[in-house]
């Protein structure tokens, strides 16, 4: 069974940099787990590593959609292990790094099996959110807390994707969705993986993430999206991240900047907790401060031998 070394942690706790320094010290590689990351030219709100980081140790999994694709866990599954398989035939050691607790799932445990769809039930939510928008989509957010609580808090209410098939395997099987992840990780694990998760104090990372935000903007977050815009409707899927969102709204001109910025910075600590709940939920994860390296560093070097 291929090893691969698994970083994990929300967003802005600092999972590029120990990733960069742990791959760099055991001769490794790096394959996203970054649902956002794959998409192209979506690059100052991803937080990618730059160009330099990129080419001192390899990433995988980055730049890879087009904007106008689609993109879940199979596609990331199917791309991880080629990556990973490539890696380990080098002699390398793959790192895998990310904050998206379902594309890590899905890579350890297989694509989680589970009745395909009802085409009519989903088409008649979706036809009630294009109709109604927002209040359609809380609405159905509202509804998904009651029958599954566990999605309800993990899934943003403007994450009409997940929010739709959450409900809709809800309605095909009668069981909540989280119930059915939950037995899915119990399955046999794809991969011989050790799992490393990052984590600092609270309120640390909701500066931090303050911090990012501000940065973002001053690097030319707005330009960016702009720029996106002229080749799109600001309603693809990589637009409904945090941070795109937002300053998609800003320019359509259905919020002053400011307002934008709040909420950016809101929903980004807001994602964060999310996160955290759903790795936390994620067995044998051993958890680590990020300044740690040398803790870090002694438990990859005993998995390794």
């Amino acid at each position: 069974m291929k090893k691969i070394i698994i970083i994990c942690g929300p967003t802005a706790v600092g999972k590029t940099a120990v990733s960069i320094e742990m791959a760099r010290r055991f001769g490794g590689e790096i394959v996203s787990a970054d649902s956002q990351q794959v998409w192209r030219g979506f690059d100052i709100g991803t937080a990618k590593a730059d160009l330099a980081e990129r080419s001192d140790v390899p990433h995988h999994l980055i730049d890879i959609v087009d904007r106008h694709e689609h993109f879940d866990a199979a596609r990331f599954v199917a791309a991880a292990d080629a990556a990973i398989a490539d890696i380990v035939s080098r002699k390398k050691v793959p790192f895998v790094v990310g904050g998206t607790g379902m594309f890590l799932q899905m890579l350890l445990h297989g694509i989680c099996e589970v009745p395909q769809c009802d085409e009519a039930y989903r088409q008649r939510l979706e036809a009630d959110i294009d109709a109604r928008g927002l209040d359609a989509l809380h609405e159905l957010h509202a509804k998904l807390g009651e029958v599954d609580p566990e999605s309800g808090r993990i899934l943003h209410p403007n994450d009409r994707t997940r929010i739709v098939r959450a409900l809709e395997i809800h309605h095909l099987t009668g069981q909540p969705a989280s119930v059915i992840r939950r037995e899915h990780a119990f399955k046999e694990d794809r991969y011989d993986a050790l799992k490393l998760g990052l984590t600092i104090d609270r309120a640390e990372l909701y500066a931090r993430i303050d911090a990012r935000v501000d940065r973002m903007l001053t690097e030319g977050l707005v330009d960016e999206v702009r720029a996106l815009l002229q080749e799109a409707t600001g309603d693809e899927q990589p637009f409904r991240a945090v941070g795109y969102r937002e300053i998609v709204a800003f320019l359509r001109d259905e919020m002053p900047f400011e307002e934008a910025v709040r909420l950016t910075k809101r929903n980004s600590r807001r994602f964060a907790k999310r996160q955290l709940t759903w790795l936390r939920s994620e067995s044998q994860l051993r958890w680590f401060d990020p300044v740690d390296v040398d803790g870090l560093g002694a438990e990859i070097a005993t998995f390794l031998g």
